[in-house]
């Protein structure tokens, strides 16, 4: 590569689906092998297919690069409006006889003789002489193939670099011949591991196929799903999982990019999801996860930001993402709570749980503040008052209060809830003993 080249690669999607997992990864890698080298990424749109092609799709596909930061230098460029370049170049080589025509189908002539190419993921390459047939270069409705459109458009954007999935190996030396039929040089290339199931399989929608909004509407953050896309199929090393996008940037080469199939794990992905929400600032942790709770009609728009603050605090460290919240903490929202089978069993297993809860509700009603230390220490006294483990409050009032059997602390959930929610619990938990 000479010194004064601006390296230049390309994400090229097509309007006809949402974008899935694997194309999103391979905008990433393109996105960090231009910033890395301080070259320009190019946004390109392959809109050729007119009756597949939705502005809907377009939309979404714009929306999620920019979710996860991915912005673009250059575009979006559209295939759709370029069909006169590719006609123009079609002729050029039904005029140099370098093509034929078949009807008002346009097809170029490949040269018998082996195709190789140095792949910087995967090393040398090559494809026998015969290994293809003669290209169709413009279909007989007028428009472009694949790879006739890939092939001006990567030399119009002076694109140095192509970095693909594996799938598109064996389009390789098809474009390779068109290069050469109109004497462009060749831009390096890159085939990326596909990404496969964490056993391995086929990726599906079962096992993870799913479009980026749907993680965006799981509450996946834009900065987890970005690492975690990085590490599929190129390592950090060390055996690190967590790391920041300067820190990927800085790091990131094609030559660590993985040759083997990358595993998708969605529970490495909600582990790591969980890590990143851990780290976020409360109150914006709380600005994120109020629309879950809007849309459950558990809040309106004018919620006490405080308050919920203080819920969202308690349950931080077990929140994996955002739409596990409402599910978390519902009690803290309905005025009745219901109880799981295995809580309402428990609780009604459970010795002396009505005595302790009817001298609890007495204690409570007595005590000035309502705050954390203050209900500790009267949950405490009274458990030394009547001889029994703290267990024997602690767990049959947490399922009292929250219909639940595992939660945040008690008295932070007690504080939290307030005197009068408590006592009301606690008396509906009576009734059911």
């Amino acid at each position: 590569m000479a010194d004064k080249e601006i390296v230049r690669a390309r994400f090229a999607p097509s309007p006809t689906g949402y974008l899935h997992i694997g194309g999103v990864r391979t905008a990433l890698f393109n996105w960090l092998f231009t910033r890395h080298n301080k070259g320009v990424f190019v946004l390109r749109i392959e809109d050729t297919d007119k009756a597949r092609s939705e502005k809907v799709y377009l939309d979404q596909i714009l929306e999620d690069l920019k979710w996860l930061g991915l912005h673009w230098d250059e575009g979006p460029h559209f295939q759709s409006q370029r069909f006169p370049i590719y006609k123009k170049y079609a002729q050029k080589l039904l005029d140099e006889k370098k093509a034929y025509s078949e009807g008002t189908a346009i097809i170029l002539r490949v040269p018998q003789k082996p195709f190789r190419f140095d792949d910087i993921i995967r090393g040398p390459i090559e494809f026998a002489a015969g290994s293809f047939k003669d290209q169709v270069l413009m279909k007989s409705d007028g428009t472009p193939t694949y790879n006739f459109a890939c092939v001006i458009d990567d030399h119009d954007m002076k694109i140095t670099h192509i970095i693909r999935g594996e799938d598109h190996i064996s389009n390789t030396p098809k474009q390779m011949a068109i290069y050469e039929a109109l004497g462009f040089s060749l831009p390096r290339f890159a085939h990326i591991p596909l990404i496969v199931a964490a056993d391995r399989s086929r990726l599906s929608k079962r096992k993870g196929a799913m479009p980026v909004s749907y993680y965006r509407e799981q509450g996946y953050l834009p900065e987890a799903l970005f690492n975690f896309l990085a590490l599929l199929g190129w390592s950090l090393g060390a055996r690190q999982e967590i790391a920041s996008k300067e820190e990927i940037i800085r790091e990131f080469t094609l030559e660590r990019v993985l040759k083997t199939a990358a595993a998708f794990n969605p529970e490495k992905l909600e582990w790591m999801n969980g890590q990143y929400i851990q780290q976020l600032d409360t109150k914006r942790l709380t600005e994120l996860i109020a629309p879950f709770l809007i849309q459950k009609k558990y809040i309106n728009k004018d919620y006490d930001k405080k308050k919920l603050t203080e819920i969202v605090e308690l349950f931080k460290i077990r929140v994996k993402k955002l739409s596990d919240f409402p599910e978390l903490a519902d009690f803290f929202f309905v005025d009745k709570i219901e109880f799981a089978p295995e809580a309402k069993t428990f609780l009604q297993k459970k010795k002396n749980t009505k005595d302790i809860f009817t001298k609890l509700i007495a204690v409570l009603e007595k005590i000035d503040s309502f705050d954390i230390k203050t209900v500790e220490d009267s949950c405490r006294d009274l458990i030394a008052k009547e001889g029994i483990k703290s267990g024997d409050l602690i767990h049959p009032v947490r399922v009292a209060l929250t219909g639940k059997r595992v939660g945040p602390g008690l008295f932070e959930t007690m504080a939290a809830l307030g005197r009068e929610r408590v006592s009301a619990r606690l008396t509906q938990a009576l009734k059911l003993l």
